[in-house]
């Protein structure tokens, strides 16, 4: 099914194009771009996009795109090399920008062709019937942050700014007067073989630069995000919060200008990056102005804070927030079997921090900031996602995302570099990303290496998503939840959770175990919504996922189900 207006079962996959088609295994820590290898756009070619389709996906968001700070030397090409002083891993983190006008050089097989290359996918994406997403970093770029390719009409960051002043409102950056910046002691870039004139404990920035974590000091600690610096937005942080945002602040006209360039490329929607540390009236702003001239443009933020949630759905003007601190880590608790996990703490999600804005909720297991499932600082087992996966994918009417490699069970094994064993996949170093190169096969991209069971796991993926899509009652029915009416049921615990989704013409039933060992259940509905849905007397539900039927005599009385361990099913009937 496509996406229609009122459509918000957007199903995304999240990939890093210099993992995505690395078939490099070499894995060397700290190792370079020649000795581990990188993706390129090129590699995402029809038959990737084919793939990415037919598993349910509608979106597809390419990480890392824009040209970001590197320890990759591509002053041939006339790129000025950055210090390696103030970049993480050797290839750099995508959200330490350097340039907001240009294209990641890693990413192009000709490097001189990279924006074009970068075009040429998404207008691949777009013919495979996928959208495309792709990040926007508000809040903070590279210390080494110059833009050579943007448009001769626009003034670069911080060209204008005053620097003997703090803060000015006037200024894009925030300042230490006539204090130099300090890198972190102990920083040792690239590892101890990575070679560089520049790799000398000094960075050149006078005065200071505030760093991209709010560390309004010359001297941000090894922990901060020590290789970026702070934009200023008109909030005067050191002089109590004051907000000066009238007239508009020049940083605002600059973000606007970036993201008409990106949309004017076909660019279908962003990824916004840590937008509550952005105040919401410039998204107020901005969001609508893009929109008048992109009006199918979406946007995404990340956000972390449930108390902010409405300011930046209805002042902001977002589309749809990560939904992290409530479905996330109440679902995480679950799959790892804590003590005090409780799904009714899923109740607490949909009944209280996003009580109507469900549908504005990005949910998903995976994305690049967070563990792998099956690392062992998660669940250790791809398989123990599922009754998480089928909540977060059928809860509500709005979008799933989904990470590459969560589908045939990456675990983000070892210590890559600037990332260590972290249950992560590095977006700091070149890297071969083992299970789902073993889909890649070698460029064949047909699975040939992955066992039987991540063959299964796939599948169940891209059941599920399919599912999602293509049942009304999962795409934009209502939500009825089931708990009250079987708290008392004999069998019911707090393992267990069960709703119902539903059209006037489509009923789908829920119903999901966390528990290690299987539970019997007599599923009741209640009364009230019996009557609503004026149901009674025999009934078959066929389970969506396996086929599998089961039949009640009389609807009233309830369905008695034997739920295996950590299993769902989506009962139609």
């Amino acid at each position: 099914m496509e996406p229609s207006p009122n459509d918000n079962k957007l199903i995304i996959y999240q990939l890093l194009p210099r993992l995505y088609g690395n078939t490099k295994q070499v894995n060397k820590f700290y190792g370079s771009i020649e000795e581990n290898g990188v993706g390129k756009f090129n590699d995402i070619n029809d038959k990737v996009l084919q793939e990415i389709k037919k598993m349910g996906f509608t979106h597809v968001w390419y990480t890392g795109v824009i040209e970001h700070a590197t320890m990759t030397d591509y002053s041939q090409y006339g790129i000025k090399p950055d210090d390696p002083d103030v970049v993480k891993g050797r290839a750099g983190s995508p959200y330490a920008i350097k340039d907001y006008y240009d294209i990641d050089p890693d990413l192009a097989v000709e490097v001189n062709n990279r924006m074009g290359e970068y075009e040429a996918l998404i207008s691949r994406t777009h013919q495979n019937g996928l959208k495309v997403l792709m990040d926007f970093v508000p809040n903070h770029v590279a210390r080494t942050y110059a833009s050579d390719v943007k448009p001769d009409n626009i003034r670069d960051f911080g060209q204008d700014d005053d620097k003997t002043k703090s803060f000015d409102p006037k200024n894009d950056f925030y300042y230490s007067p006539s204090q130099p910046f300090v890198v972190p002691q102990g920083y040792n870039p690239g590892g101890d073989e990575f070679q560089s004139p520049l790799k000398d404990g000094n960075f050149d920035e006078f005065p200071a630069k505030a760093t991209g974590n709010d560390v309004f000091s010359p001297w941000p600690s090894i922990n901060d995000w020590f290789e970026t610096v702070k934009l200023n937005y008109g909030l005067d942080y050191m002089g109590g919060h004051h907000a000066y945002f009238d007239p508009v602040p020049p940083l605002w006209n600059k973000m606007y200008d970036i993201l008409h360039f990106w949309s004017e490329k076909g660019i279908d929607g962003f990824r916004c990056d840590m937008v509550e540390m952005v105040p919401f009236e410039f998204w107020g702003w901005l969001i609508p102005k893009l929109k008048v001239a992109f009006p199918q443009l979406i946007f995404i933020g990340e956000a972390y804070d449930n108390n902010k949630y409405q300011d930046y759905i209805f002042k902001g003007k977002f589309d749809y927030l990560y939904d992290k601190v409530g479905l996330y880590d109440a679902i995480k608790r679950l799959t790892r079997n804590e003590p005090n996990a409780t799904t009714w703490d899923i109740n607490r999600v949909w009944n209280q921090d996003c009580k109507a804005i469900d549908l504005h909720m990005l949910r998903f297991m995976e994305n690049h900031d967070e563990l792998r499932i099956p690392s062992p600082g998660f669940a250790g087992d791809p398989w123990l996602a599922v009754p998480g996966m089928i909540i977060t994918a059928t809860l509500n009417t709005g979008p799933v995302m989904i990470y590459f490699g969560q589908e045939v069970g990456e675990p983000a094994a070892g210590e890559e570099g600037f990332s260590g064993n972290d249950g992560r996949t590095s977006i700091f170093d070149y890297w071969g990303v083992p299970e789902h190169q073993k889909w890649l096969n070698d460029g064949k991209l047909d699975g040939g290496k992955l066992s039987d069971d991540q063959k299964k796991l796939r599948d169940f993926y891209s059941r599920l998503l399919n599912l999602a899509r293509d049942n009304e009652a999962l795409r934009v029915g209502a939500f009825w939840e089931l708990m009250i009416a079987n708290e008392h049921q004999q069998g019911f615990d707090q393992r267990l959770y069960l709703f119902l989704r539903y059209t006037d013409k489509q009923r789908i039933l829920v119903i999901t175990n966390f528990n290690r060992s299987e539970r019997k259940l007599q599923v009741k509905l209640s009364e009230d919504l019996l009557a609503k849905l004026n149901l009674s007397g025999a009934k078959e539900f066929t389970d969506l996922l396996t086929g599998a039927k089961y039949n009640t005599n009389n609807i009233n009385k309830g369905l008695d189900i034997t739920l295996p361990a950590v299993s769902g099913m989506l009962l139609n009937f």
